[in-house]
């Protein structure tokens, strides 16, 4: 199948301007500014986007794939997300993984869920492990996981500062961040420690402890849900600054809560000049969302989808700032970073993941490894049991 994609105002996250896009194969085959100068019988479809926005997939790297919760017992455990509570967002690759419960799913269960969302059209992957030390794995090891596993890319989400937390020491965050490194290495994948922060007040001491004490390079360390506390954010600018990649989650903020929405911590970290491609935001999608009390018991809880990826995108360019700047965070930071080398931009011989947006920034298609899975914002692909 060949697709001319034409009248698109085309952002690889890069602004090219009203251009075309040719797809076959599940690829991007060719694209540039302007008409492309060619129409014809050999193609197999023609769109005329007349003038809509185009852009990379979003990329959504903390993902429960399998469920999260569990948090106030096996009744408040989440079911597995659907593919289309992906697809209706604009999200076209994940990235799967474990929390508090690494005791009941399993890595082996996530992988299973990882591939069959592989098999469904979307593109995934995962981290190996959960909250806790030792951390669960398939192979039994970290590093055999990393090597051996083609889903898996490093080691998450691993708690730090939080009451849920195995309360891990130096000396065992500094092991486990090796055998990730190394992982890497070996395997030519990312190697990255994925963290949870918790509301601790230690917030990311030990972090900024690894990076001093050890030649770890600050690639390997990626704190997530860092704009929770309006202090822990702080912490994670000044890390960013040391080339450590931080990740904002899009969950709610309630108003004169201690914490930044997506929107808010994505403009205070540029208005500070803090590296712009040292930034992801995800979406924490089928996790649970928990407010605990002092004694730790579980006084509320929600659960996020990854909604917040383009509700973020759509905020942001509404308070005036422009689609190539917002975009990166949720598409080429993160590909960089997880090394998805053709994923995360528009660009020749990458991977046809494409998500159209209307003229609020609204999701209106989606389009994964070259096959529509959005269109006019509903699903045209569900996944096995969805119907």
């Amino acid at each position: 199948m060949l697709t001319l994609i034409k009248n698109a105002d085309i952002y690889t996250p890069e602004p090219i301007g009203i251009g075309y896009l040719l797809l076959g194969g599940g690829k991007i085959l060719r694209l540039g500014p302007g008409d492309a100068g060619f129409e014809g019988t050999w193609l197999d479809r023609t769109i005329d986007m007349e003038g809509a926005p185009v852009a990379p997939g979003l990329i959504d790297c903390h993902v429960h794939v399998t469920g999260g919760g569990g948090e106030d017992g096996f009744a408040t455990q989440a079911p597995p997300v659907p593919l289309s509570r992906f697809t209706r967002f604009g999200v076209t690759t994940v990235v799967g993984l474990l929390g508090t419960d690494d005791e009941t799913r399993s890595t082996a269960n996530l992988l299973a869920r990882t591939r069959a969302l592989r098999e469904e059209g979307l593109s995934a992957w995962c981290w190996t492990g959960g909250y806790h030390i030792p951390p669960t794995t398939l192979s039994g090891s970290v590093r055999g996981d990393i090597v051996n596993l083609d889903c898996v890319l490093g080691l998450g989400e691993l708690a730090i500062s939080d009451h849920r937390s195995s309360q891990p020491t130096f000396e065992e965050l500094a092991r486990l961040a090796s055998e990730v490194h190394v992982a890497g290495l070996i395997s030519k994948k990312a190697g990255v420690m994925h963290l949870h922060l918790g509301d601790g007040p230690r917030g990311l001491a030990l972090v900024r402890q690894l990076l001093d004490e050890t030649e770890l390079p600050a690639r390997v360390f990626h704190p997530t849900h860092v704009n929770r506390r309006r202090e822990l954010f702080e912490e994670a600018c000044d890390l960013s600054r040391r080339n450590v990649v931080i990740d904002v989650t899009a969950f709610p903020v309630a108003e004169g809560e201690n914490a930044w929405s997506a929107p808010d911590a994505w403009e205070l970290f540029h208005e500070k000049s803090c590296p712009p491609g040292n930034l992801t935001i995800s979406s924490d999608g089928g996790g649970c969302l928990p407010h605990f009390d002092q004694n730790g018991e579980m006084i509320k809880m929600d659960f996020a989808t990854s909604a917040g990826l383009p509700g973020t995108v759509a905020e942001l360019t509404r308070r005036g700032h422009r689609l190539d700047a917002v975009l990166p965070a949720m598409t080429s930071n993160v590909a960089r970073l997880l090394k998805l080398y053709r994923k995360g931009r528009i660009a020749e011989g990458n991977d046809a993941d494409l998500v159209f947006f209307n003229e609020k920034c609204g999701v209106r298609h989606v389009m994964a490894g070259g096959h529509w899975m959005v269109q006019d914002g509903s699903p045209c692909v569900l996944g096995t049991f969805e119907n």
